[in-house]
Parts: structure tokens; sequence; C-alpha cells
């Protein structure tokens, strides 16, 4: 039932209105571990660090990136621990359970033109 639920949620659509938070679709996704999902949230080109390895990338690149990291640790679940922002530029932090292991979720999006884009993801482990 709890798995039911789970891809429920990971299916979901929200609209968007005044209160609307960019974070909220991008960490649905990075819980239920859905790269083709989370990319769709990419910039054309943006950084993907994970454990302190760092690719300058293509949204298709970041894409397999993201792939091979939800192959290798599969997501139990994702929670943002904290926000900031301002104007065009916010960014934020949180923690992810995947594969038996924590890690530090960093998260940074700028808008552009008509809505938000990650411009980095950092991914850490958690000491």
């Amino acid at each position: 039932m709890a798995a039911a639920v789970a891809m429920l949620a990971c299916t979901e659509a929200s609209a968007q209105d005044s209160s609307y938070d960019v974070f909220n679709p991008i960490s649905k996704y990075i819980a239920c571990g859905d790269a083709e999902k989370l990319s769709a949230w990419f910039s054309d080109n943006l950084e993907v660090t994970i454990f302190s390895n760092s690719n300058d990338s293509s949204r298709n690149q970041a894409r397999q990136i993201m792939k091979s990291f939800f192959r290798s640790y599969t997501p139990r679940s994702f929670e943002i621990t904290h926000k900031a922002g301002r104007s065009n530029k916010k960014y934020a932090l949180g923690t992810l359970n995947a594969g038996g292991e924590m890690f530090t979720v960093t998260i940074f999006v700028n808008y552009t033109d008509t809505d938000y884009r990650i411009q980095h993801l950092k991914i850490e482990r958690m000491n």
C-alpha cells in the first residue's frame, strides 16, 4: 500500500499559483528517482556534482548522470531542509535517503525567461 501511495505521489500534477514553490516538483522527482521528469527542470547547460566529481553538462548528459546515480542509489525519501534566495535565484538543501546511505543535496535554480531552471545540482555523502 505504501508503495502505491509513493507511486501516486510521483505522478500527481501540482497547479501553479501565487504560492507555487519550484522545489516541490523537483523534490518529488528526486524522491521518486525519476531522472526523466527531473531533467525537465534542467537548464540547457548545468553543473552536476556527485561526490566531488563536477561536470558541466548538457540537459541530456545531466539526465544520464542522474539515471546512473538513481540506478546505483535507489531513493527511499527526500526532504528539503532549507530554502533561500531572492528575485531570480534560489537554492535549497535537502536530505536524500538512497541505497542505504544518506546524502546532502543542494539545488540551485535561476529564473530564465518564463520559469525556473536548475543551474547546479550537487549530491554529497553525509558524514
